[in-house]
């Protein structure tokens, strides 16, 4: 495969503009060099960033269980006959996507859920960012088969490579090391000034990280929804694993 000159985003997002980081890659012959990383972040922002990009990563659900969402219009109406399960099983049905249960599966951790976390806040704001990329003319889709967006989440791929990262979103000087791991393993992709601030902030680090596992989105190197959960994929979202390593990710000499 031929590689060709590209630029990737990742966005870690918060529930505002505070805590959401913005980092673009720009792949070029045999390197890459982060050109962008941005703190407080607003969606007119990532919206102009996504124009003139290959793939965007969002640290983000894209939806919400479909089990929870016919929960909720079922609960809403009170003439229907009202007789949820209650029980544990039941209940995680309705608190988690096929994707994280796909996700627990790859890593043996559950990511939080969007129905029953405060993160359900930050995907309220992510389906209104969704809207807007689709309203600028981008394609979105959810499930990250096509279109400039994916679903990422960076906890996820720093673990699917391998990396000791127990405490980094709370501690810099393990965020530290894993910059130095990065550098030492992708010698080809250049930091430059903003490293320091990937050290001082778990958002611009994430943001990072999520730019690199929308390359490996970009180059299909990650496992897409299986055929027999795309339509749930396109309603729920689909986490872009990556399954290559970080230097996989490096651009072919020209």
């Amino acid at each position: 495969m031929t590689d060709v000159p590209m630029r990737t985003a990742g966005v870690d997002l918060a529930a505002e503009s505070k805590g959401t980081a913005l980092a673009t890659i720009e792949w070029g012959s045999g390197g890459a060099r982060l050109v962008q990383l941005s703190l407080d972040v607003e969606d007119a922002e990532i919206t102009e960033a996504a124009a003139g990009i290959t793939r965007i990563g969002i640290d983000c659900a894209f939806g919400w269980p479909d089990e929870f969402v016919s929960f909720i219009a079922d609960h809403a109406n009170l003439a229907a006959q009202q007789r949820p399960d209650g029980r544990m099983q039941w209940r995680r049905t309705l608190a988690y996507r096929e994707t994280d249960r796909w996700i627990r599966e790859k890593i043996g951790r559950w990511p939080l859920s969007v129905s029953t976390d405060r993160i359900g806040l930050t995907a309220m704001r992510c389906a209104g960012l969704l809207g807007g990329l689709a309203a600028s003319g981008l394609l979105v889709d959810r499930s990250g088969r096509t279109g400039v967006v994916v679903e990422v989440y960076p906890g996820a791929t720093l673990r699917t490579w391998e990396w000791e990262v127990r405490g980094y979103r709370a501690d810099p000087q393990v965020r530290r090391a894993l910059v130095q791991r990065m550098q030492r393993d992708a010698p080809w992709l250049a930091l430059g000034p903003h490293a320091q601030l990937m050290v001082e902030s778990t958002d611009a680090f994430d943001a990072v990280v999520a730019a690199l596992a929308a390359r490996a989105a970009a180059l299909g190197r990650y496992d897409p929804p299986p055929a027999e959960h795309q339509a749930r994929a396109e309603r729920e979202g689909w986490i872009v694993l990556p399954s290559c390593s970080l230097a996989d990710l490096r651009p072919a000499q020209t």
